[in-house]
C-alpha cells in the first residue's frame, strides 16, 4: 500500500478568490436593504449572487475543515501531543499544514467586513425608513 502525503495548503489563488466570493455575497446580502428602498428590481438578481456565492463559499469552508478534522484524526495528533513524546516527522508536516492553513486562512478578515456591512446595513435601513 502506498504511503499517503500529508495534506497541503491550497494555493494564495484559491485563497483568495473564495474570499472574494465570501466579500461579494456578504456585500450582496447586506445591500438588499438599500435596494428593498431603492430599487426593487434588483432585489432578487442581488439576493441570488449572495445565495450563489454563499453555497460556494460555505462549501469551500467546509471542505477545509474537514480536511484539518480528518488530518488530525488520521494522524492520531491529539493523542501523540498529550502523551509529550517523540513526533514523526510525517506527524510534523501534519502539524505545520494545520498551522500554516489556520495562519493563510482570511476567515477573520471575512468575519470583520460581515460586521461592519451587517451594522452598516442596519444604520442605512433605518435612515431610509425615516425618509
Amino acid at each position: 500500500m502506498a504511503q499517503q502525503l500529508p495534506p497541503q495548503t491550497v494555493s494564495p489563488y484559491v485563497i483568495n478568490l473564495f474570499f472574494v466570493v465570501g466579500l461579494v455575497s456578504a456585500c450582496s446580502f447586506r445591500i438588499l436593504i438599500i435596494f428593498s428602498h431603492t430599487w426593487q428590481d434588483l432585489f432578487r438578481p442581488v439576493w441570488y449572487l449572495g445565495t450563489t456565492g454563499y453555497l460556494l463559499f460555505f462549501f469551500y469552508r467546509f471542505a477545509i475543515s474537514q480536511k484539518r478534522k480528518k488530518a488530525i484524526k488520521q494522524y492520531g495528533l491529539i493523542p501523540k501531543l498529550q502523551q509529550s513524546g517523540q513526533l514523526a516527522e510525517e506527524d510534523r508536516q501534519v502539524i505545520v499544514y494545520l498551522l500554516s492553513s489556520i495562519q493563510k486562512s482570511r476567515e477573520n478578515l471575512n468575519y470583520l467586513f460581515i460586521f461592519g456591512l451587517s451594522f452598516l446595513a442596519i444604520i442605512a435601513d433605518q435612515v431610509l425608513m425615516v425618509k
